[in-house]
């Protein structure tokens, strides 16, 4: 049976070609890029509508990213065709996690609201920068960036797809972004 795309967790981006042999340099969205990314690894695209296999036949670390060959892929052209592609496995093969941390493609779709019960909106997105983690909230005003921080965000429930958080005077109204 095949893996059903909405329900892999994303590990990386294929960003561009990486010489004439049909390597390319991925951007990795994992915690565990050498875990995920070896000789042997099994990596899913999705491609015209379908979920494709791809098997990591060649792998070294450039600056932090992976450079990999992929099975089948041997030229510079052909790899080109693969930029942009996220590079998904299934949910099953993901480690467990320490309490009190969580999978990004846990939190998307939670529904966020303060301890007073006032709804904010809808976590879209996590982004990740160099000063830490942000929730991307859809809101009906747009969209609103909560810092992922406990301080912040005091219950974290992706079971029941639910986040309360304690926003500091100021924080939805000065960090909303147009839509």
């Amino acid at each position: 049976m095949a893996p059903v795309w909405a329900e892999m967790a994303v590990v990386g981006r294929i960003a561009r070609t990486h010489g004439i042999r049909g390597q390319v340099i991925v951007n990795p969205e994992t915690d565990f890029p050498r875990e995920r990314f070896r000789v042997g690894a099994e990596l899913f695209a999705g491609r015209g509508g379908a979920v494709q296999p791809m098997r990591i036949s060649s792998v070294r670390f450039h600056r932090e990213r992976p450079v990999i060959g992929l099975e089948g892929v041997e030229t510079m052209t052909a790899a080109a065709a693969l930029a942009g592609l996220e590079l998904r496995i299934p949910a099953s093969q993901l480690r467990a996690l320490p309490a009190g941390t969580f999978y990004h493609h846990d939190l998307i779709g939670c529904q966020v609201e303060t301890g007073e019960g006032r709804h904010v909106g809808v976590v879209k997105d996590v982004e990740t920068a160099f000063g830490g983690s942000r929730l991307v909230v859809e809101g009906t005003a747009g969209e609103i960036l909560v810092p992922l921080v406990a301080d912040i965000c005091r219950t974290i429930d992706p079971g029941r797809r639910r986040i309360v958080i304690a926003p500091p005077d100021g924080l939805l109204d000065l960090n909303a972004r147009s839509g």
